[in-house]
């Protein structure tokens, strides 16, 4: 069982440490504390424990310090930054653990961007030794990238001559899309498995600028004063503090405050409910940041991100997730309204922010989703998103007992899909006039204006309802697992592609597809016998 909570008092590979407006994320693993056995993290090298914790300080400095406008990432260990993702880890774990591995470190490192691009926050690699195949994915996930010169460091990205695997926290994309290496070079770095030094590193804009060892820190510690005085963020703040989520774990589920998760082993799915906010919740700045990381939108949806991780990696065999909200309506419109009045505030800015992450892991989690919307349901605003990220979306039609739907001011683009799009957006591609519609409108959707609107695909009356439900879950949990995420995979992402849907849509995909093949994993694959006296051996027929 891993668990995703911990904090800086609880991290055993990463040191934070707060000056004013600069924050420094030190890597220090240590080789013998590994989530798992058989393996040891040596030379920075990282499991998904140590990520884990990148994960909590890069998600934390937002809430708990705002001041910062710098983020230096950088390692205590000498003449090495990382080494990547650990090889033996990887050769030794099943199949969908290597998948959900790679796919939690690219949400990580797209967090990082997602601060940058939206917060202001700058992050800085400052690389005092090698940095090879995920430690050199690290490094591009920040805006800036500088590199020691003392004659042995390098930048790589090994993992197609020496792994017969991709790069598979970004990097490939982040090449050519981010950082606009050309095509030639960037196929020529990709297999060159020692990589590129200094000045040849920068030439190809692999990095921004490399210093001699003697100027080394000297020169970070100059660009930093120099962004600091020219960054918007100093001032900001106090910030608020991110308490351990509180959960009761059962053989049969999971229950946080406003999250409950039911598992259903035997049919292969699960009941995820979220309970809406309390009436009349605070509706100034003051009073919010005095409620801090209790305040219901923050709270249910850091409950909610740690459920879809759990099920995501503890729960390989639960494939259809059924979403269920109870509370009232005008409630959660209500937090919604006060979101949006409120907007432009660091603090809503970053808990608007949270909420849409958490929605992208949803869309990026390889389960199916079904929303199930009945009268006690509150799919409104914030919570529609939920349904309108679902598979399929079923609403009761009860002539005795209404149950209704709502949008909000949020739906309309402050919690973007990684297509770029709004959820509603993406769902009426061909008809983006709808999309209009639907925000336009006054007031709330019965099961008869929601079914007309095109915003739930079923609506059975009370007699039908258990039936329909029941024989759905049926039907979809008989399907084969692997045709199922393919095409969920393809179908969530409708419109324009962007960094963030190649990352996930193209490399994890093709990543996944090379996991499973002999020439990787198979008795004489390049992961199988990567440190091992014996060479790779390939079927060169290409597929």
């Amino acid at each position: 069982m891993i668990d995703f909570q911990t904090s800086p008092s609880q991290y055993q590979h990463w040191k934070l440490k707060i000056e004013g407006a600069v924050a420094t994320l030190s890597m220090d693993v240590q080789e013998d504390l590994t989530l798992a056995e058989g393996y040891k993290l040596k030379l920075n090298s990282y499991d998904l424990g140590v990520d884990i914790e990148l994960a909590d300080a890069v998600g934390r400095l937002r809430f708990e310090h705002p001041e910062v406008s710098v983020v230096v990432i950088t390692s205590l260990k000498p003449r090495i930054f990382c080494a990547g993702a650990n090889i033996y880890m990887l050769g030794s774990s099943s199949h969908a653990f290597k998948v959900n591995f790679c796919k939690f470190t690219n949400e990580t490192r797209c967090a990082i961007e997602d601060d940058s691009r939206h917060s202001g926050r700058r992050f800085l690699a400052a690389l005092n030794g090698t940095a090879s195949g995920g430690g050199y994915e690290l490094a591009i996930a920040c805006d800036e990238i500088y590199l020691v010169d003392d004659g042995n460091s390098a930048v790589s990205l090994p993992e197609v001559p020496l792994l017969g695997v991709l790069p598979g926290t970004g990097g490939l994309t982040r090449l050519v899309d981010k950082r606009k290496v050309r095509r030639d070079r960037a196929d020529v770095f990709s297999t060159l498995a020692e990589g590129l030094k200094g000045k040849r590193a920068k030439e190809w804009g692999l990095i921004d600028d490399y210093f001699p060892t003697s100027k080394f820190q000297e020169s970070i510690n100059a660009r930093v004063q120099n962004i600091v005085a020219a960054c918007s963020q100093n001032g900001v703040g106090p910030g608020i503090k991110l308490n351990l989520l509180k959960v009761e774990s059962t053989a049969t589920g999971r229950e946080y405050k406003y999250v409950k998760l039911k598992l259903n082993r035997m049919r292969r799915y699960a009941d995820l409910t979220l309970l809406g906010p309390e009436p009349a919740l605070p509706t100034t700045i003051e009073e919010i940041q005095k409620l801090g990381d209790a305040y219901w939108p923050l709270q249910v949806y850091r409950e909610l991100d740690d459920a879809l991780l759990h099920l995501r990696v503890n729960e390989p065999e639960i494939g259809l997730v059924c979403i269920h909200t109870e509370g009232n309506l005008n409630d959660v419109l209500s937090v919604d309204q006060t979101l949006f009045a409120h907007r432009d505030h660091w603090l809503i800015r970053e808990i608007t922010l949270h909420m849409a992450r958490v929605l992208r892991r949803l869309d990026l989690t390889a389960k199916s989703f079904f929303a199930l919307i009945e009268p006690k349901s509150c799919f409104a605003g914030n919570l529609l998103e939920l349904s309108l990220s679902s598979d399929r979306t079923f609403m009761l039609k009860d002539a005795d007992d209404r149950g209704e739907i709502a949008a909000s001011q949020l739906n309309a683009g402050a919690l973007p899909m990684s297509n770029g799009l709004t959820r509603l957006q993406s769902r009426f591609l061909g008809d983006p006039e709808k999309a209009e519609e639907i925000l336009a409108h006054k007031g709330s959707f019965s099961t008869e204006t929601a079914e007309e609107a095109g915003l739930i695909t079923f609506a059975p009356d009370d007699l039908d309802w258990e039936d329909e439900i029941r024989v759905a879950i049926e039907e979809r949990t008989s399907l084969s697992p692997d045709a199922l995420t393919g095409m969920e995979a393809s179908l969530r992402f409708a419109g324009p592609e962007t960094m963030d849907t190649k990352i996930y849509g193209r490399l994890t995909a093709w990543q996944n597809w090379i996991f499973q093949r002999p020439n990787a994993v198979g008795p004489q694959g390049a992961l199988t016998n990567y440190g091992k006296p014996s060479q790779a051996q390939f079927d060169y027929k290409r597929t």
